[in-house]
């Protein structure tokens, strides 16, 4: 409702600044909570938002006023071009990672909505936390002790038997998921060097491969996972010796890994001596599974693995760990000191406290649930609305479905078209390393207001349709 009241005071304070004078005084805080019956904080609020738009300007004791128009004198930074050069790689951001206004439905993001989070664990989290020595301490280098073991024992929890589980050593934490792939292809592949990749894959993962300069060698995956004759095929004739991959939920595609497959892979991989670098961001989003890793069956160093709290826990804790042994270990630490440091003692000190509390559980148990009726919701409504769409399977976890659309769409179209209807969903093509093998659509169940679903796949079977039909006429 705060968040409501103070957008409707930003609103209205505009209009009046669009007709009034530039050093104009603003009414004062008093007199808008008195006109638009809001309280204080949420009059500051909208206050504040306008000064980040840079409309107005607020001077301490005095009062807000409308920013004063300067003529700008026009900067020339022409002499960059020939210092920096042609980019090495284009790097393209993907939709998942635009912010869209809240009055459209975000089928888009890679991050659950807000009312997914443990909000009120967070809160309690960061209020201890200040009050705290993480208020001032600087951490190790690898983490805080009691967070590595905290993660060791996550995974030591569900290790096979007879498989020797990770000790808090072996954890380095880290300033959130992307950082640690980033550091895990310049760690262990290095620029210049082979590194096989599903396809399609997390774009993330892409993104961090192109700025460590790696060579990415697609591996051909879907639902079920990756083909273990390709994987073979693949390390045989690039010489890789590591190979990165998702067998848990993974995005886009949602797929789980059969243990049959799982074995298979760590054998593959075993026999080239190759490291395999386990994403396990989705850990925490199982609906009808539960994650079973590949480092659960490895105690050889073979498998190095990721998993993130950001996620699940809060994007403004931006905390993730590496699991490594042996010298792949070292040469992990080696480069989260030049990159990072360390990680911030609040931040690690934060998710420690939530992801200890009795309550976290009872908060993933009703996540689970809750991700249940959302991707039931979203899959119905795909069926209903898009008849000439393929969903590649029914995810057992994750927060996406993977639609497969004809070959004749035109995805630009439809993205656009649907992007117009107030509905944004992200192409496909941004998960494939190498040129997309169909036109897809990565659609995320976990995003806000679920009761739009089947409004949104209206939209999306329309503009699919609308797409098709201007694609036969050319």
């Amino acid at each position: 409702m705060s968040d409501d009241s103070s957008s409707r005071i930003v609103a209205s304070l505009r209009r009046w600044i669009a007709s009034a004078p530039p050093g104009a005084q603003l009414p004062s805080t008093r007199s808008l909570v008195v006109e638009h019956s809001a309280s204080p904080v949420t009059v500051q609020k909208a206050l504040r938002v306008l000064v980040s738009q840079g409309v107005v300007e607020s001077r301490p004791g005095v009062g807000t006023f409308v920013r004063e128009n300067t003529s700008v004198r026009a900067n020339d930074y022409s002499w960059q071009t020939a210092a920096l050069g042609a980019p090495v790689t284009r790097l393209k951001l993907p939709a998942a990672l635009q912010s869209p206004s809240n009055d459209v439905v975000s089928l888009h993001s890679g991050y659950p909505d807000r009312t997914l989070l443990p909000e009120k664990l967070v809160r309690s989290a960061f209020a201890r936390a200040v009050r705290s020595d993480a208020i001032v301490d600087r951490p190790p280098t690898a983490g805080l002790p009691e967070l590595q073991s905290w993660f060791a024992r996550e995974l030591a929890s569900i290790t096979s038997p007879g498989i020797n589980p990770p000790s808090s050593s072996d954890v380095t934490v880290i300033p959130g998921s992307q950082t640690g792939l980033s550091t895990a292809f310049r760690a262990l592949v290095g620029a210049g060097r082979p590194l096989l990749m599903e396809s399609p894959t997390y774009w993330g993962a892409i993104l961090a491969a192109a700025q460590a300069g790696v060579d990415v060698v697609p591996v051909p995956s879907g639902f079920t996972g990756p083909d273990p004759e390709e994987l073979r095929r693949a390390f045989e004739s690039t010489g890789a010796r590591a190979f990165y991959a998702q067998p848990n939920f993974a995005s886009p595609t949602g797929a789980l890994w059969k243990p049959e497959l799982a074995e298979k892979v760590l054998k593959i991989a075993e026999q080239h001596g190759a490291f395999i670098i386990e994403d396990d961001s989705a850990h925490d989003f199982g609906i009808s599974a539960h994650p079973s890793p590949l480092a659960a069956r490895d105690d050889t160093g073979r498998v190095v693995y990721s998993r993130a709290l950001t996620k699940s826990v809060s994007p403004a804790v931006r905390v993730a760990a590496i699991i490594a042994r042996g010298p792949a270990r070292e040469r992990i630490i080696a480069d989260t000191s030049a990159e990072s440091m360390y990680v911030s003692s609040i931040l690690q000190t934060v998710a420690l406290d939530v992801v200890t509390q009795p309550a976290w559980r009872t908060h993933l148990t009703r996540l689970h649930s809750q991700l249940a009726a959302r991707r039931d919701l979203l899959v119905t409504s795909i069926e209903e609305h898009v008849p000439t769409g393929k969903l590649e399977g029914i995810p057992a976890g994750g927060l996406n479905l993977w639609l497969r659309l004809p070959d004749e769409t035109d995805l630009d179209v439809v993205v656009s078209e649907c992007r117009s209807a107030g509905v944004i969903v992200g192409a496909g093509d941004d998960y494939f390393p190498a040129e997309p093998t169909g036109k897809y659509l990565r659609l995320n169940f976990a995003g806000r207001n679920p009761g739009d679903y089947p409004i949104a796949a209206r939209e999306i079977g329309s503009a699919v349709e609308r797409s098709r039909s201007s694609t036969s006429r050319l």
